[in-house]
Order: C-alpha cells, then sequence, then structure tokens
C-alpha cells in the first residue's frame, strides 16, 4: 500500500489571503471582536468554512483565557465501578459536542495536585461532605458543578444535577415486603455523601411503617467507595448474618452479584429463601441468574447533563444555582420475584 500524504492544515494567513484581508481582520471577525462590518465578517466566515479552517485550540485560548477543556473529578478507585465508567463516558461524549475535552481528575492527598490543571469549569461526582480537594477547586473562580448534593455545611456551586431517589427508594422497599420481606438487610455507605444518606432515611422510613421491632434495622456499612475485598467481605457477612435476613439490598456497584455467589455457597436459593436488590444497575446484573433486581441510576444521562450544564456555565447561558433532577428507574427481575 502506498503511503497517503496528509493533508496541510489550513492556516489563517491562508484565509487571509483567500479574503483579501489582513490575518488580525480574520482573527477578529472569526471570534466576533472588533469593529468589523457585517459584511467583512460574513465573507471571512463563508472563506474560513470554505478552505475548512479550525483555528488552534491553543492559541484561542490565550487569546479568550479559555482552555477548552472540562474536569471530572471521580471518587477513589472510580475505575473499579462500570457506574462511574459509564458516566464519565457520557460526560466526554457531551464535552465533545460543545468542543470540550474531558480530564478525568482522581482523588489526592494534596489538592494542590490537581488544581493546576488547565479547566474552564469542573463537575464533581458524589462529592464527601468536607473533601479538601473539592474546596480547593471551588477556590479556583471556575464553574464547579456536583453530580448529587454537597453535604459540606456551608457549600455553595454553580449547579447541580441529582437524582429524586427517594420514590424509587420507597417503590422498592415496598415491592420487597410485597414479596415477604421484613427483615432486609442493607449495605450502605455512610452518610458523608447524599446517596448514603438518601438510602438511609428511605430505609428507616420503611422500617417507620410497621409495628417496633417488625423490621429491625440491619444496616452494614462500608466506607464510599469500599475496596473490592471489604465490599466482599462485608456481603458475605449480611448474607449468612443470625437470624437470617430474608433480603439483601446493595447500595454500591458491584455488591449484589457477591450477594448472589454467597448465597449460592449457602446453599440458598434465590428468591425462595432469600430476595436480592441492588440500588445501582449494570449489565453484569442482568446477565446473572436469577436476573438481579436494580435501580437504574442513569449514569450516562448524568455525565451528560453534568457535561451541558457546565457548558452553559462557561458560556454564560445559565447563572450559578442550576438545577436538574433525574429520574431513576426501578427494574424488577427474577431475584425478588416469589409469585
Amino acid at each position: 500500500m502506498w503511503p497517503v500524504a496528509a493533508r496541510r492544515r489550513v492556516t489563517i494567513r491562508d484565509v487571509a489571503r483567500a479574503a483579501g484581508v489582513s490575518t488580525t481582520t480574520v482573527s477578529d471577525a472569526l471570534s466576533g471582536n472588533g469593529r468589523l462590518p457585517s459584511a467583512t465578517r460574513s465573507r471571512v466566515a463563508e472563506v474560513a468554512e470554505r478552505l475548512g479552517y479550525q483555528a488552534n485550540p491553543a492559541a484561542r485560548s490565550l487569546r479568550g483565557q479559555r482552555y477548552g477543556s472540562i474536569g471530572l473529578y471521580l471518587p477513589n478507585e472510580a475505575g473499579n465501578y462500570a457506574y462511574y465508567l459509564e458516566m464519565a463516558s457520557g460526560a466526554a461524549s457531551e464535552a465533545l459536542k460543545h468542543g470540550l475535552a474531558l480530564t478525568l481528575i482522581p482523588q489526592a492527598s494534596d489538592p494542590t495536585r490537581v488544581t493546576g490543571f488547565p479547566m474552564d469549569g469542573v463537575a464533581v461526582i458524589d462529592p464527601a461532605a468536607g473533601d479538601p480537594v473539592v474546596q480547593a477547586l471551588s477556590s479556583l473562580g471556575i464553574p464547579v458543578v456536583t453530580g448529587e448534593r454537597d453535604l459540606t455545611p456551608g457549600a455553595a456551586h454553580a449547579g447541580v444535577v441529582q437524582g429524586d431517589y427517594r420514590p424509587a427508594l420507597a417503590d422498592l422497599f415496598g415491592y420487597l415486603a410485597s414479596q415477604g420481606a421484613q427483615r432486609i438487610a442493607m449495605i450502605a455507605p455512610g452518610v458523608e455523601t447524599s446517596w448514603g444518606l438518601d438510602m438511609r432515611e428511605a430505609y428507616r422510613e420503611w422500617r417507620a411503617g410497621a409495628p417496633d421491632g417488625a423490621r429491625p434495622e440491619l444496616i452494614y456499612d462500608v466506607p464510599f467507595p469500599p475496596s473490592a475485598e471489604l465490599l466482599h467481605e462485608t456481603t458475605v457477612a449480611a448474607v449468612r448474618a443470625t437470624p437470617a435476613p430474608d433480603a439483601v439490598v446493595t447500595g454500591i456497584d458491584g455488591a449484589a452479584v457477591s450477594a448472589l455467589l454467597a448465597a449460592l455457597e449457602a446453599g440458598l436459593r434465590v428468591p425462595q429463601d432469600l430476595l436480592i436488590a441492588s440500588l445501582v444497575d449494570s449489565p453484569a446484573l442482568r446477565g446473572v441468574t436469577p436476573a438481579i433486581t436494580a435501580l437504574d441510576l442513569g449514569p450516562a444521562e448524568m455525565g451528560r447533563r453534568l457535561a451541558s450544564m457546565l457548558n452553559a456555565l462557561i458560556d454564560g447561558a445559565a447563572a450559578p444555582g442550576a438545577m436538574e433532577i433525574i429520574q431513576p428507574r426501578l427494574h424488577l427481575r427474577e431475584s425478588t420475584a416469589r409469585s
């Protein structure tokens, strides 16, 4: 196969030569700066489009104080969870539509290590109360939006995209009760995140709907996010507890499969002996036997909305204080179907 010569990049000088103007006029016409007749702007724009000219992103950012990049700050070990990978993919796709690159920002013990990235704005996923990195990012003078509420006292960010989880959680607990569950063990992160707080409050509201003692509190605490080893150990302990639960609900991505394996190893039948449900859906839960009931939290949609909101804030098309709500969907599957 013969090598194909690379096409030369069209430069601002090419546009200026073809339009019969200076390079400064081309720059002002395409950026909206300067005092130019509308006819000149239109002619330069037409020539630039015909030639296939694209402004150099680095040069454009220097002139307009824009980097063309947004950050996505993720919880520790996020790469081990399908939920966060799907969210990052959604954010990257939406950012690209607006001509923005996406920089993934991991947790760091030293906040100054992540504040030097060139970013026009940043989205923080599942912010933990008091996280010093979030506080450092908020001091940069760029828009900060969060995926779920930031429970840090006094926190005030430019926007938030959050799930309306309480109705869906109430529906799930109510359905489990209709299938005979009264001793529901729940594996949950702490209350440093709004997600952990919401699931705990929904669980306690469900318990309050029965006489005292009829629905004991069986909450298994895990840090957010937990290591794979700790999550497995906690899940096995919940399944094999004495007295035994009649249902296990997991609030961490991946824990439901561990619960299913632990149940099978203990000789328990799902759903006949033990109901299993997850508060985070994933393809793995649909592929096991029996398929596991789960809440679809819409991680890709969350990522897309965060990137879109950031773009609007950066462009001045949205005012600080923006809020959007995502409605999760409950998918009932074989792991909770006794009748």
